[in-house]
């Protein structure tokens, strides 16, 4: 019995220690690579944010998304389509969405933002109220004018002009986010497929205005 016994202490303690290890492992995982980045807003100041490798994989995800997307494509009077733009923005909204709840969360440090805090911000300060503006507009105008084109909607020129507010805006993200994952050559990347220089963005912190990301 007492045998049996030490057997059964000897397994627990062993796979307590065995759940220690892989926690540190884990731990470690999560903080290899621990460093700070100063990201220069467009047209705010710069802010350090604190990164490690699954951040830099989040950030490199977010900034591919962003600037591939028809959304972050200037959109000429009388070229392209609004709906096609929102389109896009939806999806942006969901896919940022997704992979942050997917990732693993950053470690919060002293003094330090973190890439989820820019991706919400992008979310909640660009998308959402433009989406929430405009969506209900279009749609009304689609549903009681069915097969006429955009280009007749009276409200089409204003809704352009705040998309493209919107679009310089996603570019400065897109540059933050490129700083983060450590992409090389952002902002000419930035200009050569979305059309923008990030250095005219307007990328708003969390806190709105000038407040920090």
């Amino acid at each position: 019995m007492t045998r049996m016994s030490g057997r059964v202490l000897y397994a627990v303690v062993g796979g307590l220690a065995g759940a220690l290890v892989l926690l540190v492992l884990d731990f470690y995982r999560s903080t290899a690579r621990l460093s700070e980045v100063k990201v220069t807003v467009p047209q705010l100041s710069e802010f350090t944010f604190v990164v490690n490798d699954d951040a830099r994989q989040v950030a490199w995800h977010l900034f591919v998304e962003t600037v591939t997307r028809v959304s972050t494509q200037p959109l000429a009077d009388g070229d392209g389509l609004i709906r096609e733009a929102l389109t896009s923005l939806y999806g942006l909204f969901a896919t940022t969405r997704d992979t942050l709840k997917a990732s693993r969360p950053s470690i919060a440090v002293s003094g330090g933002h973190t890439v989820e805090q820019l991706a919400i911000a992008m979310l909640n300060r660009e998308l959402r109220p433009f989406l929430s503006a405009w969506h209900p507009r279009l749609r009304v105008y689609e549903e009681e004018h069915p097969g006429q084109p955009e280009s007749l909607w009276p409200q089409c020129g204003t809704c352009r002009t705040e998309l493209r507010a919107v679009q310089r805006h996603l570019a400065g993200y897109a540059h933050s986010f490129a700083r983060l994952a450590g992409v090389r050559d952002a902002a000419d990347i930035i200009r050569a497929t979305a059309g923008f220089d990030v250095s005219g963005g307007a990328a708003r912190g969390p806190g709105g205005g000038a407040g920090r990301p």
